[in-house]
């Protein structure tokens, strides 16, 4: 702890000319084509203080040479200190920014959500007793500790356990790394409620941080449409969207999933829940060629719902991915009855929502189906935008009508 800011010896980096705009105007990253010179010798996760080329003090961040990100800007205050105060504080206002989602009928949310509340590297999820961190960065490394001290304090949790995620900590030269951090390792599943449903979560071997809280208040807009009709939830995992839409009386619903782990989660849930397994189908299988058996056996959908994983990781793979995206709501779309619902979502943050309608309306057009555009969906208050980071507005979705 008592490393982690080292003032006194605190390198300095100065920024070409033209290339602090994004910086001045609260912009987290500084890639390192934008460095002009680095005065002392900072290794990864050492912070640093951020000058323009006229020597004017722009912003603390840490630094990373391994990273594209070479600096993750942190505080624009030059009177504050990067100590363990700072970061204690950042955390508990992020965390009591989450206070009132925490109710009878949801015990779980995003805590913390990296660039978004000032603490670029790390995503920390409640579930339940439990807490699931993933720590993404060398800077964040570096002030483990103080993270895991101050959950603890805040929260009293059972256990606290670091996800592995090697792909992402590869991009800042860390090696994969997981495990229990503090307390009770956590059980094969872990119970949470959400909107009044409940789950079995896998927080050790499931999806990412082990569920996709991301999507609560969308499975709640999505099950208002859902009494009486015939569901079909591709991507299912473990079952977020089909359980609502039990819950709200669906007369039939359909879940699709390639992930054996996520049938067998889902099993549970429909069973922890009371729902009635006689209206529900589950299917494990890749949903594009699932979908295409759908419609080889001329099978006709009130609903579909489509919540694939993230198809573009960067923008050089967009003009890929709106292909993967086009085909597979076209598969979906020609699934739908008139009349009929699309819930269509991406998670990709290279893809924007004016991309993604053109490329609803180019599927459309594929399958065949005129289409409306009636709600757009978007991320949960737990997973803010933040003004000056736009990247961070990833989660986006439609919901269409076939008319």
């Amino acid at each position: 702890m008592d490393a982690c800011v080292r003032a006194l010896k605190m390198a300095e980096i100065i920024l070409k000319k033209g290339k602090d705009k994004a910086a001045w105007q609260l912009h987290p990253w500084v890639f390192s084509g934008a460095i002009a010179t680095t005065g002392g010798k900072p290794t990864n996760g050492d912070v640093v203080r951020v000058y323009n080329d006229d020597r004017e003090f722009i912003a603390y961040g840490y630094y990373n040479g391994e990273s594209r990100v070479a600096i993750r800007l942190l505080e624009w205050n030059p009177a504050k200190q990067i100590d363990e105060d700072w970061w204690r504080a950042r955390i508990r206002k992020a965390v009591g920014a989450r206070a009132s989602l925490f109710t009878n009928q949801t015990n779980t949310a995003r805590l913390i959500f990296s660039e978004a509340d000032f603490l670029p590297g790390l995503i920390a999820d409640r579930f339940g007793d439990f807490i699931s961190l993933q720590i993404l960065t060398a800077g964040i490394e570096r002030v483990k500790a103080i993270v895991i001290d101050e959950l603890r304090q805040l929260l009293q949790p059972k256990g606290i356990y670091q996800r592995e995620d090697g792909a992402a900590r590869a991009h800042d030269g860390l090696m994969a790394e997981g495990g229990v951090l503090f307390g009770e390792h956590p059980p094969e599943f872990v119970d949470v409620i959400e909107n009044g449903v409940s789950y079995k979560v896998n927080i050790a071997a499931g999806q990412k941080s082990g569920f996709y809280c991301d999507q609560r208040v969308n499975r709640l807009i999505v099950a208002q449409y859902a009494y009486g009709k015939k569901v079909l939830d591709c991507f299912c995992y473990s079952g977020g969207f089909s359980l609502n839409a039990l819950k709200m009386g669906a007369a039939e619903v359909y879940s699709v999933d390639s992930s054996a782990l996520a049938m067998e989660t889902l099993g549970h849930n429909i069973s922890e829940n009371g729902l009635d397994s006689a209206r529900h189908k589950a299917i494990q299988s890749d949903v594009n060629k699932q979908l295409k058996l759908f419609k080889e056996q001329n099978e006709k959908f009130d609903i579909v719902i489509l919540d694939p994983p993230k198809y573009a990781p960067s923008r050089s793979s967009l003009e890929k991915a709106s292909r993967a995206y086009k085909e597979l709501n076209r598969l979906g779309l020609s699934l739908l009855q008139s009349g009929g619902l699309l819930a269509t979502f991406s998670c990709s943050g290279a893809m924007d929502i004016d991309t993604f309608k053109q490329v609803l309306a180019w599927a459309a057009l594929d399958a065949g189906k005129e289409i409306q555009f009636i709600y757009q969906f978007t991320q949960p208050e737990d997973h803010p935008i933040r003004a000056s980071f736009p990247e961070g507005e990833y989660l986006k979705g439609l919901l269409c009508r076939v008319v």
